[in-house]
């Protein structure tokens, strides 16, 4: 893809996930997401409704007429995406990938996050730590990350979760809200994630496609590993070979829907060929 190509792309992504939070995550977000607390900002004239607990006796006296205290949410939070770009998330059963899934959702909660004058960082990682890309506010930096996710080749396709997990905590000093992106083929993770759930807000969105979690029958075909560039066919008619495959894809689920309910993370399940935007606004209002 060429600079001009990659440009297009950025813009084209930036229209339609800015359009998404405007209109429905950017409220949702601050609801489920609160700051440190409030903080005083000014001094008005008192209007009928105001609290009268706000009221200002101070001014109030000087000036013998009602005013009140307005304070507003002190942010200033910090948000990290850890987002991983290993080869399984290359694969897309329809007309989506699941990595420009995950592209177009970190386009999102950036947007969200830098609305609510919070600061926005991100990871990439395969079983290395690929690229780090450290919090900061503002459109520009959300413009540059989106870049970086159109245009980022990795050098490694295999995953190692419990890695990334491990370098967020050496890194992340500041409380913060960590989304994980990844379809979690993985384990042995739920020490770190225990860590990093004491100190920060976090919350797994698990990307899937319907094909993984139910292969159907298309009779003997070629499947490509893409974590392992390992080629072999399977008889999908054999119930035993579909069982197998089955049992594999639901060791892993079982694996990262128990780490999460242990450790007492939020996780929401995405199916990379439906709208997310209803499942996530569901779970934005329910915290």
């Amino acid at each position: 893809m060429n600079t001009s190509e990659i440009l297009k792309k950025v813009r084209s992504i930036e229209i339609k996930t800015k359009k998404i939070t405007n209109n429905i995550f950017t409220g949702s977000y601050n609801s489920a997401f609160k700051g440190r607390g409030m903080i005083f900002s000014e001094v008005r004239k008192y209007v009928p409704g105001d609290d009268i607990r706000d009221i200002d006796w101070n001014v109030t006296a000087k000036l013998s007429e009602p005013h009140v205290k307005i304070f507003e949410e002190e942010r200033d939070l910090n948000m990290m995406i850890l987002l991983d770009i290993s080869g399984s998330n290359f694969f897309g059963s329809k007309n989506n990938l699941k990595k420009e899934k995950m592209i177009e959702l970190c386009a999102v909660l950036s947007f969200s996050a830098i609305k609510n004058n919070d600061k926005v960082g991100i990871i990439l990682f395969t079983d290395k730590i690929e690229l780090f890309i450290p919090p900061k506010k503002g459109k520009k930096h959300v413009l540059r990350i989106i870049r970086e996710l159109i245009k980022f080749q990795p050098i490694h396709k295999k995953t190692n979760i419990n890695q990334a997990l491990t370098f967020l905590n050496n890194i992340l000093n500041k409380k913060s809200i960590v989304f994980i992106l990844s379809d979690f083929f993985d384990e042995n993770y739920q020490k770190s994630l225990t860590i990093l759930s004491k100190k920060h807000d976090v919350v797994a969105l698990r990307l899937y496609d319907d094909f993984e979690e139910k292969v159907k029958n298309i009779g003997f075909s070629l499947f490509y590993d893409l974590e392992s560039n390992t080629k072999y066919w399977l008889d999908t008619s054999s119930k035993n070979v579909l069982s197998e495959i089955e049992k594999n894809y639901n060791k892993y689920t079982a694996y990262f829907k128990n780490s999460f309910l242990k450790t007492g993370a939020s996780f929401v399940d995405l199916d990379c060929n439906e709208n997310y935007i209803n499942k996530l606004l569901t779970f934005f209002k329910s915290r």
